[in-house]
């Protein structure tokens, strides 16, 4: 390619005038146009985590159970019977703001092959989903597209979409998020990696062929977006779910035979990172002819071979001799299949086309010695906390219905009714639950999994709101009776190179990385999107955490739901009626203000030991976190998730103001339903783990009642049931 390399082409690559430098150093000479697409998506923010690996290299990856941590495809644990499971959470929330359905779709796709890549047969998925404010002109029309895309891409491969999240707020009017995570299940001593090795072993390309859909995929993700990101849609891929069924199977089955040394999906930066990748992990050097790469579009030159992010496709490395092998295999499934090149011992990317050589470039650099920025940052000032008897006082039972309805806690049935959650028939806890629950097949045990994050925590202080994230995902699977074993993160923030952005980044990092430490839960693999910012505007920190947990026996698993008349309701946990940054300080007194609530981690550990050990003991009839809403908006949800609408009758205590017993969002409770046979050594229980619990009413009748008024369970389910699919079907214009 002639193209003359200038500035303005060297901008348009996103790459700065001191990298461009830099490059000019590694090369000894001006790169061709290839050789500088290659050099922009591999050290793009997106590859290269150019401004968070710094941060990141602080977190906590190890514990005896994790068997492979952050920096493959995805991360793997040991869940005991010589089986893994392998998990990650990763972005497609710039393509789906251009495009919401293929965006969301692919995001689908690329997260499953980041873990059948592994050898992992995938058993589930979920989503973390943040829109913009419901009035804005927009948003209907991106949540229709990606729950569409995500349901159209999940229920076609045949994987259950099991849990998630969906909140609306303003901050994402301009670039809404789109986080996926899988979970699959493998053989431990079946795990395939992405290292290269074998000097001359072949390079195979499996999959679909490769077209000019998403070229500079990677690039526009590390970007912000202004008002032209519209025409961007070309950069958003396209995704064909059977291919990926096929695929899927294919490799499987090429997996149970002895015949591949590494395995790696093509995914953001497609051919280039994947091979890149796979070279510099083994310490090699590979030749690759991109006449032999399958196409199904006419004159596509290297660099859009190269940069494309065609779906569905995978590349490996075979052992000499068994291409034959692999290619039947490939050819049944009626996927292309093509050897492309071959392992040498230079260390060097050569890349030909037409018989020419269109790329020469030394490997290391490009995939180790990507920019790292420790960039200024500015730690945010620490808001004030806000006193309970200062905030207004609205009656509880109608502050709840005001609650129940709000965008953030109305239910999402209209969402994940459009999602198969129980293809592969293991699923034994579906969607609106504390967690999502899948039975490991053919076994007693199951996998609890969810995703979590506080946003307006996190804004009000990313320390404490990164914090609350892991703790409130340790909450969520302890709540239905497993052990929290691992997280994998999704890092949502806006232009890292304004010091206060950067500051959220660094400062939830470490309050991650605090409570991952403190709760021994370790972080095994994660994804970071930055540049989440429109015209300037950025959105809430994200800091999403997805967790995996084990429940030894499925049987004992507990779920929200109250399930008889007469027994006590419980409370784990101190109550101090914490309003700042809560919802009833949004929704009821318009105020997005105050300190978020402390996360007391020592308490927050053995409250956790506490729940499972009286959930594994058969103590507990329901079980349910207390979290946004608070305790109010807890019991409500346990009563409308009952079958026979059973009720609650509360007693507050008169030492606190009654909207702050009500609805103060204190962390590390958890509400209980127990028999009053079981309920002296329930609290004999907490007592040995040092642990607050009380009993604060009990349940009965088909209402909540609390200070002298009641409202019928069957109401406010209609309430909650009620705001999506009005909002969606065009009868709100939004909150």
């Amino acid at each position: 390619m002639s193209t003359q390399i200038t500035p303005d082409v060297i901008a348009q690559h996103g790459i700065k005038p001191d990298e461009y430098r830099r490059i000019l150093e590694i090369l000894g000479r001006e790169p061709n146009l290839t050789e500088l697409g290659i050099f922009s998506v591999m050290w793009s923010e997106h590859c290269s985590y150019k401004s968070s690996k710094l941060w990141l290299k602080t977190l906590p990856t190890k514990a005896p159970w994790v068997i492979c941590g952050p920096g493959e495809n995805a991360g793997v644990i040991d869940i005991g019977d010589g089986q893994a499971a392998i998990f990650k959470m990763e972005s497609h929330n710039h393509p789906s703001f251009i495009e919401p359905y293929q965006g969301a779709a692919t995001g689908v796709g690329g997260i499953l092959r980041d873990v059948f890549t592994m050898g992992a047969r995938p058993i589930a998925n979920l989503n973390a989903l943040r829109f913009g404010e419901p009035a804005h002109a927009k948003t209907r029309h991106l949540v229709a597209g990606v729950v569409a895309g995500i349901g159209g891409y999940g229920n076609c491969v045949g994987v259950p979409t099991v849990g998630g999240q969906c909140d609306f707020h303003s901050s994402y009017n301009g670039n809404i998020l789109v986080n996926a995570m899988t979970v699959g299940l493998a053989d431990k001593d079946r795990i395939f990696y992405s290292a290269a090795a074998g000097v001359g072993n072949p390079v195979v390309y499996v999959g679909s062929k490769t077209g000019r859909d998403g070229i500079h995929g990677a690039t526009m993700a590390s970007a912000e977006f202004d008002e032209n990101s519209e025409e961007k849609r070309p950069t958003v891929q396209v995704g064909d779910p059977f291919t990926e069924k096929l695929l899927i199977e294919a490799c499987l089955e090429l997996m149970a035979t002895d015949v591949i040394v590494a395995i790696q999906d093509m995914g953001a930066a497609g051919l280039t990172s994947s091979s890149f990748e796979m070279a510099s992990k083994g310490g090699l050097g590979v030749e690759l002819d991109l006449d032999l790469v399958p196409m199904r579009e006419t004159g596509m030159s290297a660099y859009e071979i190269m940069l494309s992010e065609s779906q569905e496709r995978m590349l490996m490395i075979l052992k000499p001799g068994k291409e034959e092998v692999a290619k039947a295999i490939f050819d049944k499934w009626e996927l292309d299949f093509a050897i492309i090149g071959r392992l040498t011992d230079t260390g060097r990317m050569v890349l030909k086309r037409h018989g020419q050589v269109e790329a020469d470039l030394p490997i290391d650099p490009l995939a180790q010695a990507s920019p790292e920025y420790d960039r200024p940052w500015v730690a945010p000032a620490k808001r004030p906390v806000v006193e309970a008897a200062e905030v207004p006082h609205h009656e509880p039972l109608e502050a709840l219905k005001t609650l129940l309805a709000c965008p953030d806690l109305a239910s999402k049935r209209w969402i994940w009714e459009q999602y198969d959650h129980m293809v592969m028939g293991d699923t034994v806890q579906r969607p609106g639950g504390d967690a999502a629950v899948v039975r490991v097949h053919g076994s007693r045990k199951a996998l609890a999994m969810t995703t979590d994050v506080t946003p307006r925590y996190c804004l009000a202080d990313p320390y404490e709101g990164g914090r609350q994230a892991v703790a409130e995902a340790y909450r969520n699977l302890s709540a239905v009776g497993a052990l929290p074993l691992a997280v994998t993160d999704n890092l949502n923030f806006g232009n890292p190179e304004k010091p206060e952005i950067m500051g959220q980044i660094v400062e939830a990092v470490r309050g991650m990385g605090q409570a991952c430490r403190e709760l021994d839960f370790p972080v095994v693999s994660g994804n970071v999107s930055l540049y989440n910012e429109t015209q300037g505007n950025a959105i809430l920190p994200t800091p999403t955490i997805g967790a995996v947990g084990l429940l030894a026996e499925v049987d004992k698993m507990a779920t929200l739901a109250f399930k008889s008349d007469g027994h006590a309701v419980v409370l784990v946990g101190e109550t101090k009626g914490w309003l700042g940054a809560s919802l009833y300080l949004r929704e009821l007194c318009g105020r997005e203000d105050g300190a978020p609530p402390p996360v007391m981690l020592h308490r927050e550990r053995r409250a956790g030991e506490l729940v499972r050990q009286l959930i594994g003991d058969g103590l507990v009839q329901a079980c349910h976190d207390v979290s946004d809403g608070g305790l109010l908006v807890a019991v409500a949800e346990m009563a409308m998730a009952s079958e026979r609408r059973v009720g609650a009758a509360l007693e507050a205590p008169s030492t606190l103001p009654l909207a702050a017993w009500c609805f103060g969002e204190d962390q590390g409770r958890y509400l209980l339903e127990v028999r009053d046979d079981d309920l002296a050594l329930v609290l004999e229980e907490a007592a040995k783990y040092d642990t607050a619990a009380r009993v604060v009413g009990r349940t009965g009748g088909h209402v909540v009642s609390v200070g002298g008024r009641a409202v019928a369970v069957e109401e406010l389910k209609a309430i909650n049931e009620s705001w999506l699919p009005g909002y969606m079907g065009g009868e709100m214009s939004g909150h």
